[in-house]
C-alpha cells in the first residue's frame, strides 16, 4: 500500500552536514491523527513518532514532526533568523511584526516546542486558507516558510528575512565597530577556563571570541545587563544556559556569583523529580576583551561560539531598536529541563578519558609524537602538535580537536608563538609531551666538533627546556596537569657513537627530575619515558 510520507530531520543530525540517512520517513496521517489529541506527553509523543517511522534504522523524528505534518506543502523550511528574532525579542515585538508583514504571514505567540506548539498551530490554522499563506513567524522562536517545491519555500524564507533586515536597516540600529586593539591576556584566559571547568565539574575547552564585534559588545555599558537576560531563541538554552558568566577582576567572586545565580534560577523554576544540571557556564562576557565560549570538546565549544556570535549581534540590534526582551526564564527553564533532555542525561555514558583536556605534543609529525597524538585524540583529548615537518599541519583532519603548527624548537620566538597559539586555540594546556629530538650521524667523542655538539644538544636538551619554560605558567592553571619527557634507553645503556644523543638524554632525565621537584607544589606531575628503537621517526637518519 502507498503511504503518504513526511521526511523530516532526525534528532541529533546537523543540517550543515545532513545526508539522506539523517531524515526520518514518517507516516504523515499518523502524525495528523496525533495532532487531534487533546493531550500528549513528550515521552508518549516520542514513542508515537517512532511507531510512525517507516524505516527501522532511521533516527528519531524531530520533536516538530507533528507541526511539519500540519503544513500542507511539499517543502517546509525552519530557521532562527537573527533579524526576525531581533524584532520579536523586544517589548513591542508583536506590534512591529504585524506592521512589517501582511496577512500572508501567520503570527504565532510563543508556546513550548513539541506537541503544545503543534496543538496551538492546529487550532489557529483550522479554517485557514493555506494557499494564501507564505510563512509563519513564531514569536521569540523562529520562522517557517513552505512551498510546493524547494525553491519556492527557500525564496519565501529569504523574502521573510529580508523584510526584517530592511526594517532594521531603515531603523538604523546596526552598529559598526572599529578595529579594536584589545589584546586578551592568554594566562587570564587559561585561568577563566579552569574556573569554568571547576564550576562544571569537568574539563572545558575555552574559545575566545575577540572579533571586533565581540570586543565592541563587551565594552558596551549595557553588555552585562543584556548578557544576563536570556537567549536568542529557546532552543539555544540547551547549549548556552540561560545567561552568561560576567567575568570581573575578582575571578573567584564572579564565578561564585554565576553559580548562585544559576542555583536561584533552578530553585525558582524547578519541578518535582528534575535533576539539576552542572553549574558550569557555557559562555562568559569578558568586559573589554570579548566573550569566551565553553564546551567539553572543540566541536561543542564551536557550537556555543557560533550561537554566541549570532546572539550578541541580536542583543545589540534589539537594544538599539528598543530593548532586549527575550522570553521569560520560566519558559527557558521548561526547554532546558525538558523531559526529553532529562531523558538524554540519564542515558549519558561515561565520557572518553581525556575529554576536555588539552595536550601539547612536540615532534608530533611522526614516530612517538604521532602515536601519542593519535591515542590521545582517540580518547577524547584536544591536541596541538608541533613539528619542524610541515606535514604536522595536515594530520588528523578527521578530528575537530586537533591543530598542528610548524615550529623550530631551537628558536625561542617560535616556541613562544607555538605555546601562545595553543592557548589561543583551545584555552589552556593540561598535558605537555616533550618529545622532539634527532639522532644524527654516529661519531666518537674524539670526532665530534663544536657545531655538531651544540646543535645536537640544542634540539635534544635545550629545546625541551624552552618548551617547558613557556608552558609552565599555563600548566600551573591546567586541569590535573602533567608533563612527560621522552628520554631514551641510552641513558642507562649508552651506545657507541651516540655521544651527543646520550649526553642530551641524560641531561633531559636530570632536568625532568628537577622539574618534578620544582613543580610538585603546583600539583604538576612530571615523568620521563625511556623507549628503545622506534623507527617511524626523524630520530633515525640515513647516516645512522
Amino acid at each position: 500500500d502507498k503511504i503518504e510520507t513526511l521526511y523530516i530531520k532526525g534528532s541529533g543530525w546537523d543540517l550543515i552536514s545532513i545526508e539522506e540517512d539523517g531524515f526520518a520517513p514518517v507516516d504523515l496521517n499518523h502524525l495528523l491523527r496525533l495532532s487531534e489529541l487533546d493531550e500528549l506527553s513528550d515521552s508518549q509523543m516520542v514513542i508515537q513518532q517512532r511507531l510512525a517511522t517507516l524505516k527501522p534504522s532511521a533516527p528519531n523524528p524531530s520533536v516538530e514532526a507533528i507541526l511539519h505534518a500540519l503544513i500542507p506543502f511539499t517543502f517546509v523550511d525552519h530557521t532562527h533568523a537573527d533579524a526576525v528574532l531581533s524584532i520579536t525579542n523586544t517589548p513591542n515585538g508583536r506590534k512591529k511584526i504585524n506592521e512589517i508583514y501582511g496577512e500572508d504571514i501567520l503570527i504565532i505567540p510563543y508556546v513550548m516546542p513539541g506537541f503544545i506548539l503543534a496543538k496551538k498551530i492546529a487550532t489557529m490554522t483550522k479554517n485557514i486558507d493555506w494557499d494564501k499563506m507564505r510563512g509563519m513567524i513564531l514569536m521569540n522562536h523562529g520562522v517557517f516558510s513552505f512551498g510546493d517545491d524547494a525553491k519556492q519555500s527557500y525564496d519565501r524564507m529569504i523574502q521573510i528575512v529580508t523584510k526584517a533586515e530592511d526594517y532594521l536597516k531603515s531603523a538604523k540600529v546596526f552598529r559598526k565597530y572599529h578595529n579594536s586593539n584589545s589584546k586578551a591576556d592568554l594566562l587570564a584566559l587559561a585561568r577563566i577556563r579552569k574556573k569554568a571547568s571547576r564550576l562544571a565539574g569537568k574539563p572545558y575547552i575555552a574559545l575566545l571570541n575577540d572579533s571586533t564585534e565581540a570586543v565592541g559588545f563587551s565594552k558596551m555599558k549595557a553588555a552585562k545587563n543584556l548578557s544576563l537576560k536570556g537567549t536568542l531563541t529557546p532552543d539555544h538554552v540547551i547549549r548556552t544556559k540561560p545567561f552568561a558568566w560576567v567575568i570581573k577582576d575578582n575571578l573567584d567572586r564572579s564565578a561564585k556569583e554565576f553559580e548562585n545565580r544559576y542555583t536561584r534560577y533552578f530553585e525558582k523554576n524547578k519541578k518535582k523529580g528534575i535533576t539539576k544540571l552542572d553549574n558550569g557556564p557555557k559562555w562568559a562576557l569578558w568586559p573589554g576583551y570579548g566573550t569566551v565560549c565553553f564546551g567539553s570538546s572543540k566541536k561543542e565549544a564551536n557550537i556555543v561560539l557560533d550561537i554566541n556570535r549570532h546572539t550578541i549581534r541580536a542583543m545589540q540590534t534589539s537594544f538599539n531598536l528598543h530593548k532586549w526582551q527575550p522570553i521569560s526564564f520560566q519558559h527557558l527553564f521548561d526547554v532546558e529541563y525538558w523531559e526529553l533532555e532529562q531523558a538524554k542525561l540519564k542515558k549519558d555514558t561515561q565520557p572518553p578519558e581525556f575529554q576536555g583536556k588539552i595536550a601539547l605534543i612536540t615532534g608530533a609529525a611522526s614516530g612517538i609524537g604521532y602515536a601519542c597524538a593519535k591515542k590521545l585524540l582517540e580518547n577524547g583529548c584536544t591536541v596541538v602538535g608541533l613539528d619542524k615537518d610541515r606535514k604536522v599541519m595536515k594530520l588528523f583532519q578527521e578530528y575537530d580537536g586537533y591543530k598542528g603548527f610548524y615550529s623550530d624548537l631551537t628558536k625561542t620566538n617560535d616556541v613562544k608563538k607555538a605555546v601562545s597559539s595553543c592557548v589561543k586555540a583551545f584555552g589552556g594546556i593540561d598535558i605537555l609531551i616533550s618529545n622532539a629530538g634527532v639522532f644524527s650521524s654516529s661519531a666518537t667523542l674524539e670526532n665530534i666538533d663544536d657545531k655538531k655538539w651544540n646543535d645536537d644538544l640544542d634540539i635534544n636538551l635545550a629545546s625541551h627546556h624552552r618548551v617547558l619554560r613557556e608552558c609552565v605558567p599555563y600548566l600551573k592553571v591546567g586541569i590535573d596537569p602533567a608533563v612527560i619527557f621522552m628520554g631514551s634507553r641510552n641513558v642507562g645503556a649508552p651506545g657507541l657513537g651516540a655521544g651527543t644523543y646520550t649526553v642530551a638524554k641524560s641531561g633531559l632525565t636530570q632536568m625532568s627530575r628537577l622539574a618534578a621537584l620544582e613543580l610538585s607544589k603546583y600539583s604538576i606531575r612530571v615523568n620521563t619515558v625511556h623507549p628503545d628503537c622506534v623507527y617511524d621517526t626523524a630520530v633515525w637518519t640515513d647516516k645512522i
